[in-house]
């Protein structure tokens, strides 16, 4: 790390409040621990906690950085002793503990994915906070696998369509809810969508499943939805 800077600039909090309350000033580069990276940020993905963070409605948890930033994308220029899986000079993502809106940024080795190489740092910069939330909901915890049916609730958010672009590729049928006919017209290609202000999603979907639902339902609604949803889950389903 000799050859490193000892200062970085990164974005500040200065008080709780609208965009202008974010200020650009400057601290020590982070220290990282034996199974961390610390890369140089190139660009980063901006996500609703971080705008619930600047409003003061999201605090973060005692002892992580209140630098904002969950997802970043960049370079390797140190790694610590236990990490084994990315090399100095890697092009990487990760998903941060937080301080991704700074120059560099100390994130755990198990966080960071290799860039495929036709993606800019700028499309890798907003692919980790999505893709490691929907793998862990629908596919570790959720179970689902190839073969069965979804209901993704939210299709048309960053967790939804993330969701719907991994199901359609792997050839898994879903349906999804949405709050206006733009959105459904715009995820017709990948869904089944379903216009929940119009339609009754309980009603379309036991009507296009032969009244036998689906395997997994991913709700990032809750509440109201919820006797819906077990009205639609097969025997044996799974509701994250």
């Amino acid at each position: 790390m000799t050859d490193l800077p000892t200062r970085m600039k990164h974005i500040e909090i200065s008080e709780p409040g609208d965009p202008d309350v974010l200020k650009i000033t400057e601290a020590d580069l982070p220290e990282i621990k034996d199974h961390e990276l610390l890369i140089q940020v190139k660009a980063f993905g901006i996500n609703r906690p971080d705008v619930l963070q600047r409003m003061g409605l999201y605090p973060m948890p005692k002892g992580v950085t209140p630098i904002p930033g969950l997802e970043v994308a960049g370079i390797v220029v140190a790694k610590g002793s236990a990490v084994s899986l990315f090399n100095i000079g890697d092009e990487v993502c990760a998903l941060t503990n937080g301080g991704g809106y700074a120059e560099f940024c100390a994130v755990p080795e198990t966080q960071t994915l290799p860039i495929p190489s036709s993606l800019s740092f700028e499309e890798a910069a907003v692919v980790p906070e999505t893709y490691f939330t929907v793998w862990a909901n629908l596919f570790d915890i959720g179970g689902l696998t190839a073969g069965e049916t979804a209901l993704i609730h939210g299709g048309a958010s960053g967790i939804g369509t993330t969701a719907l672009s991994l199901c359609h590729a792997m050839g898994i049928k879903t349906f999804t809810t949405v709050g206006t006919d733009d959105k459904v017209q715009a995820l017709d290609a990948i869904t089944t969508a379903i216009n929940y202000k119009t339609d009754n999603f309980e009603d379309v979907i036991l009507e296009q499943t032969q009244k036998q639902g689906v395997d997994v339902i991913l709700d990032i609604v809750g509440g109201k939805y919820f006797q819906q949803n077990m009205n639609v889950l097969k025997r044996d389903g799974r509701l994250v």
